[in-house]
């Protein structure tokens, strides 16, 4: 049976955040992945490994860039976003795709329906308290073998937002986390390290991490 998970507080104010930074997203490229050949070689091996164990979700999937470029790498890839407007960009962008809005916190998965989940710098907005049943949920979801990716900033500390891509009014906060600390929440989710990419500073100011572990099975 689905977890149930109480959404943060916050999820009104963040959704509205992200619709309003849609369109501005995308017009500024920010997520798109050219410029960035260590993660394009880890969504590959993401890719590789996981496209025979079933569909996977992309979890806060954006305008869906990484989303398309799974799907480009033969993965049965659909993305979900709590932002209405960023579902919307991403329909307009890849059409043949599809693209479902929902929080991370409300997924409905069933147990052991998917090779593979996706957080791509896309949970640091979910409150301390909250990141690690999400990430029980995902690990739940796996068939055995499945892997779960997931990548953010690090650092210690919260940065409270009130502009992002271009200036435009936000309320969120992100929550920065040490790779010690995300290893050992999916460890307590009950998944086995696999690999771990650390990269310095990017345009944040706060080096990034992305970290792939496996259902045991």
């Amino acid at each position: 049976m689905p977890r149930r998970i109480d959404p943060p507080a916050d999820l009104d104010a963040v959704r509205a955040s992200y619709d309003r930074v849609a369109a501005n997203y995308v017009a500024m490229r920010a997520g798109e992945l050219g410029p960035h050949p260590w993660l394009r070689a880890v969504l590959g091996a993401f890719a590789e490994t996981v496209r025979e164990r079933g569909p996977v979700l992309d979890v806060g999937c954006g305008p869906g860039f990484v989303t398309a470029h799974l799907a480009g790498l033969g993965v049965d890839v659909a993305g979900v976003d709590l932002s209405p407007g960023m579902v919307a960009q991403a329909r307009r962008l890849h059409p043949g795709l599809r693209f479902d809005v929902a929080p991370a916190t409300d997924l409905g998965l069933a147990d052991g329906s998917l090779g593979g989940v996706l957080g791509w710098w896309s949970l640091f907005n979910l409150p301390r308290d909250v990141l690690p049943a999400v990430l029980r949920s995902f690990a739940e979801a796996l068939v055995p073998g499945g892997q779960v990716l997931v990548g953010t900033h690090v650092g210690e500390g919260d940065l409270v937002r009130t502009q992002g891509y271009g200036g435009v009014p936000v309320t969120w906060t992100t929550h920065l986390w040490l790779p010690g600390q995300l290893t050992a929440m999916l460890a307590d989710a009950g998944l086995e390290p696999v690999a771990e990419l650390r990269l310095p500073a990017d345009a944040s100011g706060h080096p990034q991490v992305a970290v792939t572990a496996r259902r045991p099975g």
